[in-house]
């Protein structure tokens, strides 16, 4: 692999088992191209029991503070679809951002596709607040889109 082939390189991302399984069964629901992302992350991570979570790993809940290749600095916390509030800093897990943040741990880097088509790569400065999340998703978050 060459040196910008592995500097685009999807990280290695770890999601605890009830995070898994609960957005597993939400992407196996929700169509869309979000929801496929979303799904390609879950295939690649490394599932760990809830209490073996190492600290400063983003999950389902998480506030964190990242970094854009821009130059913007944003904090935000990661929740369900139907908790989002973007004017609160609440980002849905099935927005393109959503799905890149999850998993990732302080310091690890990821590109991912906006909205409106182009490339860009965000860095996980800190995790604030890795607060443990529900078990399962709210039962809102699992209703397939239409």
């Amino acid at each position: 692999m060459d040196a910008e082939a592995k500097k685009h390189a999807k990280p290695v991302i770890t999601l605890t088992q009830s995070d898994h399984d609960s957005l597993t069964g939400m992407a196996r629901t929700t169509r869309g191209e979000v929801a496929e992302q979303l799904f390609e992350e879950l295939e690649r991570a490394r599932v760990v029991p809830d209490h073996k979570l190492r600290p400063g790993i983003v999950r389902m809940g998480s506030t964190l503070r990242f970094s854009t290749d821009s130059g913007e600095s944003r904090e935000v916390t990661l929740v369900y679809p139907g908790e989002a509030d973007i004017a609160a800093g609440k980002v849905s897990v099935l927005t393109p951002i959503g799905a890149a943040l999850i998993g990732l741990a302080a310091g690890q880097s990821i590109d991912w596709v906006t909205r409106d088509g182009r490339r860009r790569r965000l860095t996980v400065e800190n995790v604030v607040d890795a607060r443990p999340a529900p078990a399962e998703a709210p039962a809102a978050a699992v209703q397939p889109t239409p």
